[in-house]
């Protein structure tokens, strides 16, 4: 056992995994929890599609400048801090974003509040590693990341219900009274740092490592496939509230938000196919996650809503399975500076999740869902022939 560092056994093992889950939870959910209400704000702030995607959008852009710059200080100033200031700071907007009529105001918080955001996703992975026993690291990542799965899932879940049953409004300040309560809760729970050593390398060392990895191929194909599954997976979910409200499905918004449940499958199937890529090997594993992922959203296009459901449960099967060993790969793939590279995969896997939120507006607005899921069925598929193509070129083996 490492010396000073918990492990399964230790009461305070598992009060740091329930303070990050709850963390995690929250954190995620705040996030997301616009997603089914873009149709929404179209109607209640009379502005367009793409103006609307912008709420989460432009929250990711908040979010990907946190992670970079909270990350760097996380690394001089400790964890535990800015995990109870990303709590606190994501709490507080979700008060005041339902009193204003400005949808502009409204799209700055978000923008604040993706900011804020930052500081649980830049300091826990972190703190895990500092604080808990190698041989219970792997146990201790895979329940947080589960709980980033789960609370998605919950915040588009919970945000619709209470929309149509109350106001969207209602659900924001559930969220910031939540928040506020869950704050308190890892304040309490959350061990202080035994093992963080405050770095010593200068802004510019740090600059210097990110860049390193940009000069690095094999890397970069992995940071772009990280940005592509997220483009097709986020631009599915993000229409799909504006198509099934319309004719003939007509839902109402609390049996759309139901939909976000299969997530759960997400869930669950990421440890498996961690479990089943050590047997098959990761890349085959992964390429067959893409391709689940690419029939799933092609099952969209039925006009059966059944099918329909079905595709999107193993749209995020096949997502998930194919997002996990694409990050997994990225510490095979990095030499050195192994904590900036993960951080540049996030940072392209929230581009991701803005482009597919955003930049695919026009190509709903023209081409409907048959263009949207048509686009974000073979994207994925275009991609890894493309990279297959250029290993076989450049005589490498993927991994």
């Amino acid at each position: 056992m490492d010396s000073q560092r918990y492990t399964v056994r230790d009461r305070q093992f598992w009060k740091i995994i329930f303070s990050l889950l709850f963390a995690s939870l929250f954190i995620f959910a705040n996030m997301y929890a616009v997603q089914p209400l873009l149709p929404v704000f179209v109607k209640e702030f009379q502005v367009p599609v793409s103006t609307a995607s912008l709420s989460l959008s432009l929250t990711v852009i908040g979010l990907i400048l946190g992670l970079i710059i909270l990350g760097f200080f996380s690394d001089r100033n400790g964890r535990k801090p800015y995990i109870i200031y990303s709590l606190l700071g994501s709490a507080i907007p979700l008060f005041i974003i339902p009193l204003t009529d400005s949808f502009s105001v409204l799209l700055f918080l978000r923008f604040i509040q993706g900011f804020a955001l930052a500081g649980v996703p830049a300091a826990a992975l972190a703190y895990i590693s500092e604080e808990i026993d190698r041989k219970n690291i792997a146990y201790a990542m895979a329940l947080y990341i589960s709980s980033n799965a789960l609370g998605g899932m919950l915040g588009r879940f919970l945000t619709g219900f209470l929309t149509d049953h109350f106001s969207w409004q209602i659900s924001f300040y559930a969220f910031a009274i939540t928040g506020l309560l869950l704050s308190a809760i890892v304040v309490y729970l959350l061990p202080p740092s035994r093992n963080f050593t405050s770095s010593q390398v200068s802004f510019a060392k740090d600059i210097e490592g990110f860049l390193f990895h940009l000069k690095n191929p094999a890397l970069l194909i992995v940071f772009g496939l990280g940005a592509i599954l997220q483009v097709s997976f986020t631009g599915i979910w993000t229409y799909l509230p504006f198509y099934l409200e319309a004719p003939p499905y007509s839902m109402s918004l609390q049996a759309i938000s139901y939909l976000f449940f299969a997530y759960g499958i997400g869930v669950i199937g990421s440890p498996i196919a961690g479990r089943v890529a050590e047997k098959f090997g990761l890349r085959n594993v992964r390429l067959a996650g893409v391709l689940i992922l690419s029939v799933g959203i092609f099952m969209t296009l039925s006009p059966y809503l059944w099918i329909i459901v079905v595709g999107l449960c193993v749209t995020c099967l096949g997502f998930f399975t194919a997002h996990s060993l694409t990050a997994a790969s990225v510490s095979q793939q990095a030499t050195h500076h192994k904590g900036s590279a993960s951080s540049l995969y996030l940072v392209s896997y929230y581009i991701g999740v803005a482009a597919g939120s955003s930049l695919l507006s026009p190509l709903w607005t023209s081409g409907g869902w048959t263009g949207l899921v048509l686009f974000s069925a073979i994207l994925p598929l275009l991609y890894i022939m493309a990279i297959t193509l250029y290993r076989k070129k450049a005589g490498s083996t993927p991994r």
